[in-house]
């Protein structure tokens, strides 16, 4: 049996209805999935009729959010953020009912979304919010590197504090978790990178590295967890993408881990939750509201989310 896979249509004014379409015409979707897709069966008919996309009637979940007229192409409104949201919230009750072994989110518009009450700073934290996760990582990732953020969407000033002992403990943790049991690796190999140059070069560059990183790895390798650490980042992503010398690194920061992913995953990268009790894989891009409904988005990170999660789904024996 192929996994149901539910797939939310995004933002309705960016590239999400485009990529959606692509996506679940695609045989490599179709090969090991069922997908379905929750958004606005009006607006996803519009947009199809607009490319020259195959429509798929039978695999769409209409959640009615908004009239066609009201929504233009790259300028996302107050009634087009609520929309989203409710795209996500029934494909995350889709999960929840049994009808779907897994959701996979396309991009979504944050300020948007808080124009119509979204009070959280992105999708992973909406997720687990609406799942009752309490712990939980941001992962992104590619065939060549994957990379698990210990803080997400932080201004630099505030990453030092936010840097404790315990935070970086939970994230080996559920990483640790999460790729023994979805990605099926028996003992994943964990890197995590120092916060600062050259992993603070014994307290000459900074004391988090000594006195607060290298504790929490030390009681993770003491439980067991292949991890090392903390590594120096100018060089750890090349050991881990290049010489394959670790599976996964955690990064301290998001542009300190989505640098590097991106310059080797730009177009191919995916999202993906680890610690939520649903599946949940995402593109690993934006709105892209440059091109929103012309035919020149790229649905391949998408495609590489919904194979991620159906292959997900089946290490973990959901149909």
């Amino acid at each position: 049996m192929k996994p149901t896979i539910a797939i939310t249509m995004g933002d309705p004014c960016g590239v999400g209805p485009e990529i959606v379409l692509k996506a679940v015409a695609s045989r490599r979707v179709l090969a090991v999935a069922n997908p379905i897709v929750v958004g606005d069966y009006t607006l996803l008919a519009t947009v199809a009729g607009k490319l020259s996309l195959r429509f798929p009637k039978k695999r769409i979940v209409d959640v009615p959010a908004l009239g066609t007229k009201e929504i233009v192409p790259g300028r996302p409104t107050k009634k087009s953020g609520a929309a989203m949201l409710r795209y996500i919230e029934h494909a995350v009750c889709l999960v929840q009912g049994g009808k779907a072994a897994a959701i996979v989110t396309a991009p979504i518009n944050k300020a948007a979304a808080k124009k119509a009450g979204f009070a959280f700073p992105g999708h992973t934290e909406y997720l687990a919010h609406l799942t009752g996760a309490k712990e939980f990582c941001m992962m992104l990732g590619g065939a060549d590197l994957k990379v698990v953020l210990v803080t997400i969407h932080e201004p630099i000033k505030k990453v030092p504090s936010l840097i404790t002992t315990d935070a970086v403990l939970k994230s080996i943790r559920i990483t640790d978790r999460a790729f023994k049991g979805e990605f099926g690796i028996t003992r994943p190999r964990i890197a995590v990178a120092g916060l600062n140059p050259h992993a603070g070069e014994e307290g000459a560059m900074g004391t988090e590295d000594k006195e607060i990183i290298a504790p929490a790895v030390k009681r993770a390798a003491r439980a067991g967890i292949d991890v090392t650490g903390p590594l120096p980042a100018d060089t750890l992503f090349y050991r881990a993408a290049k010489k394959k010398e670790f599976d996964v690194v955690i990064a301290m920061y998001h542009d300190q881990g989505l640098g590097p992913l991106k310059l080797l995953h730009f177009e191919d990268g995916i999202n993906c939750t680890l610690g939520l009790p649903i599946i949940r894989t995402s593109v690993d891009h934006g709105t892209a509201y440059d091109i929103a409904w012309q035919g020149r988005a790229s649905h391949l990170s998408l495609v590489n989310a919904i194979t991620t999660a159906a292959e997900m789904a089946h290490r973990l024996g959901k149909g």
